[in-house]
């Protein structure tokens, strides 16, 4: 499976976490794909989170779940996985800072920051300014998500944000080895 070996040679040039997200597959088909991921990303102890299916998060046994705000809520989320699970959560407007509760809630991924082809449904680019007031008004890490790259990628990490999310920043390129290198070298880099 081509995501599989993505995700694995990201893992050793450096991607610190793999989020299963596939929103049209059924449940079985996460926990088949999962599981593969489980194996391949274990020897470099990169979590597995699972985007939006606590069944398949279970199955798999995987690190934990991330959530949108129409999803299911943090607490079912939290009584489901239990205490060690990570759990993240979708930010995407400055209103929704306060329907993060910090004692369920590991991460906040905001975004999109700037305009994504990789999410249909993505709620209009805020960009680095609205994500910083984000950032500096929530208790927990900060994972910036939605068309970032290796050029917006020090621009993100001035904003306060711990990590960044990426998808074709990666998994659309030739040399995904070098692509993550790149991208982790240009969050590192503060000017």
């Amino acid at each position: 499976n081509g995501m599989v070996q993505t995700a694995q040679i990201a893992a050793q040039s450096g991607a610190t976490c793999v989020q299963l997200r596939a929103p049209n597959w059924c449940t079985d088909k996460l926990i088949s794909c999962g599981n593969k991921l489980k194996r391949v990303l274990a020897p470099y102890g990169v979590p597995l989170i699972v985007n939006n299916d606590v069944k398949a998060a279970q199955m798999i046994q995987a690190d934990g779940l991330h959530i949108g705000q129409s999803d299911m809520p943090a607490a079912q989320a939290r009584e489901q996985l239990g205490p060690d699970a990570i759990i993240g959560l979708s930010i995407t407007r400055r209103d929704e800072i306060g329907t993060l509760d910090p004692k369920l809630v590991d991460y906040a991924g905001v975004g999109p920051v700037y305009t994504t082809c990789t999410k249909k449904d993505a709620a209009p680019a805020m960009g680095p300014q609205e994500l910083r007031y984000i950032t500096e008004h929530l208790s927990v890490p900060v994972v910036a998500i939605g068309g970032i790259g290796v050029a917006q990628a020090p621009v993100m990490r001035q904003a306060g944000v711990q990590g960044i999310a990426v998808v074709s920043a990666i998994c659309g390129q030739r040399d995904i080895a070098l692509s993550t290198r790149m991208l982790r070298c240009a969050f590192s880099q503060v000017s």
